[in-house]
């Protein structure tokens, strides 16, 4: 076998190669390859990856490489850092970057390093996300972002650069359900809206809270009248409930969506 190869068996099998390295008496497993010379290949590059300082995080070509770039980029942050992480991670001193692929590459905060180690950085339709005990959880419910919200409406990015995930870059406009950050001509607004059998517009309000006090107060309604459907709840932590009931109290809903929740008590 050639250096840094050994032939391993499918159980249907079939013959495939394995590559590996050790670096500062570490094991490092290189991945599978068809045939004995891409294995052997593999292995080179990363002998060259590991001894070779000019080449670097920001000037590696990962197109011309056998071994793919996650494994490049774990490599290259071992020689650096010191560090070796399975997850195509990158550290700096404050943050680290997640080269998802070789031109998407995320910040975060080195806070953060721990958790993503150990969680695979995924996305599916658009949206970023990790596999935690079972379930997908959207990388945007770290800063308290609904899954559904909508990038320029209901957070933004401080530097406009939507692959700078370092909370310090994320601004949670909206973190309520049923609420919509509305500019008009420079007057900022909240409409609240809530979903039956389509969007019903409930109201416009001055204020966040206001209109996440009135989305509640429309589901309240809502159950009144006989509609069964599972409504969130949006918790305002930062109220007194003195002051929250007097909101609820104070809070006008539309005439429309009243006229609405009225058919439902018709059909009793």
């Amino acid at each position: 076998m050639l250096a840094g190869v050994y032939q391993a068996v499918k159980k249907n099998g079939t013959i495939y190669y394995r590559s590996n390295i050790t670096y500062r008496s570490k094991h490092i497993s290189l991945g599978s390859f068809q045939t004995e010379s891409e294995a052997h290949q593999a292995y080179l590059e990363a002998g060259g990856l590991l001894s070779d300082t000019q080449t670097t995080i920001n000037n590696v070509s990962f197109s011309h490489y056998q071994l793919n770039h996650e494994k490049i980029v774990s490599l290259l942050n071992y020689r650096d850092n010191n560090i070796y992480i399975k997850n195509p991670i990158y550290m700096y001193r404050t943050y680290f970057c997640y080269y998802l692929t070789p031109d998407e590459i995320y910040k975060f905060d080195i806070d953060d390093l721990f958790y993503f180690s150990g969680h695979k950085l995924l996305r599916r339709g658009g949206r970023l996300y990790v596999n935690d005990y079972g379930m997908q959880v959207t990388i945007l419910s770290r800063y308290g972002i609904r899954n559904f919200a909508a990038a320029g409406k209901d957070y933004l990015f401080a530097n406009q650069d939507p692959y700078d995930l370092r909370y310090a870059n994320i601004i949670n406009v909206n973190p309520f359900h049923g609420v919509r950050r509305c500019n008009k001509n420079g007057l900022i607004t909240y409409d609240t809206f809530i979903h039956i059998k389509g969007d019903y517009r409930v109201g416009s309000y001055a204020a966040l809270h206001e209109a996440a006090i009135a989305y509640n107060k429309a589901v309240d309604l809502a159950h009144q009248h006989g509609i069964t459907k599972n409504f969130p709840t949006n918790f305002l932590t930062e109220m007194s409930a003195r002051d929250y009931a007097q909101a609820y109290t104070q809070i006008q809903l539309s005439a429309k969506y009243l006229k609405y929740l009225s058919r439902f008590s018709s059909q009793d």
